[in-house]
């Protein structure tokens, strides 16, 4: 950031106070005045990077060029005017949705029944002769692996000298092995 270089002006005082002023209060009064032009340039230039950052702050992709992606999460979306069209397909247009998988995939069934009416809170009994059926996907769970090392020293017979047995090529020197670094650096990264 430049600043102007400030100018000798003469100091804003009546001419004949000024000439009756010692020779070193009036070198005092120049260097305080080209102190302050030097400021007041600094003071401006703050509130023009002040006013810049600003304009950018506020800066969403309906004001500017940016893409939606970039807008931060309190702006709001731009919605679409709400038609008379219903969500979906036209009437009797064939869904598209994921196949139920074969009953002998699937692991475990949880039965959900309603216990009261909704309308007069009258209990329920029996059963769905064709119960609404919705399959959930998981994956299962992983168990970490723990692998123990014991690294054997052994004392030579010969000369006494210890002698520590080589780390096997391409194995893990920290605590955690490769597919544990994998995961974490990913969602470290995203």
């Amino acid at each position: 950031m430049a600043y102007p270089v400030p100018m000798a002006t003469p100091p804003s005082l009546p001419p004949a106070l000024w000439e009756r002023t010692p020779p070193e209060v009036q070198a005092y009064l120049r260097a305080l005045e080209e102190r302050l032009v030097l400021f007041e340039a600094m003071v401006h230039a703050f509130q023009e990077r002040v006013r810049t950052l600003q304009e950018q702050l506020h800066q969403t992709s309906r004001n500017s060029s940016r893409p939606p992606s970039r807008d931060p999460p309190q702006s709001p979306r731009p919605r679409r005017p709400r038609g008379q069209r219903r969500r979906g397909g036209p009437p009797g247009h064939p869904g598209h949705t994921r196949n139920l998988g074969p009953g002998e995939e699937v692991e475990e069934v949880v039965v959900l029944k309603p216990a009261q009416c909704q309308g007069c809170h009258a209990p329920l009994s029996g059963d769905d002769a064709a119960p609404f059926r919705h399959q959930v996907i998981e994956r299962p769970p992983s168990k970490p692996v723990l692998t123990a090392y014991q690294w054997h020293q052994l004392v030579c017979t010969a000369c006494g000298a210890p002698t520590r047995a080589p780390w096997p090529a391409g194995g893990p020197r920290g605590t955690y092995g490769p597919r544990v670094h994998a995961p974490v650096a990913l969602c470290t990264g995203a």
